[in-house]
């Protein structure tokens, strides 16, 4: 054990960039082989959208990486945090701090990004992607990536996280984007097995559709746990049913255009049926009137 966190301690740069490119490159191979859904896009220009975004995610980590470092390592020079509160084995502190970095740093982010307006107004471009595939896993605006770093931050100074299981959590976490959101046919009776711990390809797909209330379900990245634990864990039938995308945004106009997509957050709030937002005091009338809903 003290081998393995020893190494992340230290892994190179250019090793974590070989996990992530070589982890698109797998999967966008094996999405040729045994799609889940037939696709009429082209592949090229969509996953060059969403590397975009994968640059914007890289170059902000360079930039916030400094700060990550210096609280893991302060933490862990005076045992402060939840993993020092009892002496536990080297192999506890590490699944322990897994879980709660990604309890903290993917699930919880993730379920304040769709209660907290503004924050669902950078976070909607991650689902505005109507061909979810490899790429869309770090389709992330560059304002939603600012803090979702900071989750994670907060998580290492609550939690006590030594920098080895940082990295050991961020290697992870960046296999399980790809993973989750692949464009693969898994059995649905394996996927469903494994989903009782950990995130699978379908579950995850469930949280892509269109529309409510499947949108605001399975938040998890890397643990099922949590979604299962707080409630928020959903699942169909027929996994085939689903339509990629959100309700305010399915013209490619909007959702396929670099431009737009980083304008997003800085236009009017679009509503979508069901939202737990309220529209525009103006509109708030004509839009309840138009879904039958009571906006909450």
């Amino acid at each position: 054990m003290e081998t393995l966190i020893t190494f992340f301690e230290d892994i190179p740069t250019w090793l974590r960039a070989t996990i992530l490119i070589g982890g698109i490159f797998l999967f966008w191979v094996m999405e040729g082989v045994i799609p889940l859904f037939r696709f009429q896009y082209n592949k090229i220009r969509h996953a060059g959208i969403n590397l975009t975004f994968t640059l914007f995610t890289a170059i902000i980590g360079f930039g916030l990486a400094g700060v990550l470092y210096f609280t893991s390592y302060w933490v862990a020079e005076n045992e402060f945090g939840l993993l020092y509160i009892a002496d536990i084995p080297l192999w506890a502190k590490i699944i322990i701090g897994v879980m709660l970095l990604d309890f903290i740093g993917a699930w919880l982010v993730h379920w304040v990004e769709h209660k907290v307006k503004w924050m669902w107004k950078f976070h909607l471009i991650h689902h505005t992607d109507t061909t979810v595939d490899v790429t869309t896993g770090l389709r992330h605006h560059p304002g939603e990536t600012v803090f979702r770093i900071f989750f994670t931050i907060f998580g290492v100074f609550l939690i006590g996280v030594p920098i080895g299981i940082v990295m050991l959590y961020q290697s992870i976490s960046v296999l399980f984007a790809h993973i989750t959101h692949a464009n693969i046919n898994m059995p649905v009776r394996l996927d469903r097995a494994l989903s009782f711990v950990f995130v699978t390809p379908n579950m995850h797909k469930i949280h892509h559709h269109y529309t409510q209330p499947l949108t605001d379900t399975n938040y998890g990245n890397i643990f099922a746990i949590w979604d299962r634990v707080f409630g928020t864990f959903a699942e169909v039938d027929d996994i085939n049913t689903l339509t990629y995308g959100i309700g305010t945004h399915m013209d490619p106009e909007e959702n396929d255009r670099l431009g737009n997509l980083l304008k997003i957050p800085f236009q009017e709030y679009r509503p979508p049926v069901g939202s737990k937002f309220s529209a525009p005091e103006s509109e708030d009338h004509s839009m309840n009137k138009k879904s039958g809903k009571q906006e909450q």
